[in-house]
């Protein structure tokens, strides 16, 4: 079963970088991550957050967009960037499968 809620460490750790980027881009695009926060003031992402994390992560570090660039990209075509998120994770699956296969000839 899926969670709700991840933790800041675990939504860093879906997107493979560090919990003060995540904080610092949660603070940035208050429109697309608005984290929701527990009794002790701790973000909380839901699983839709965490997808706008990856497309976010995705125009900024892998195409070299500027934060400006991103946002406004993001709220021009959205699904476009959906779309390529996910054929990237799915392209990534396939070659670590096919990695395992070589280690195991």
């Amino acid at each position: 079963m899926e969670k709700l809620y991840y933790t800041i460490g675990e939504a860093a750790a879906a997107i493979g970088e560090s919990v003060s980027l995540v904080r610092f881009w949660s603070n940035s695009f208050p429109r697309l991550l608005n984290p929701r926060r527990n009794a002790k003031g701790n973000r909380q992402f839901t699983a839709s957050q965490i997808e706008a994390l990856k497309q976010l992560h995705y125009l900024v570090k892998d195409k070299g967009m500027t934060l400006d660039g991103a946002r406004k990209h993001l709220s021009a075509s959205k699904a476009g960037v959906s779309n390529s998120v996910k054929a990237i994770e799915s392209l990534k699956s396939i070659r670590a499968q096919l990695v395992e296969i070589k280690n195991s000839i």
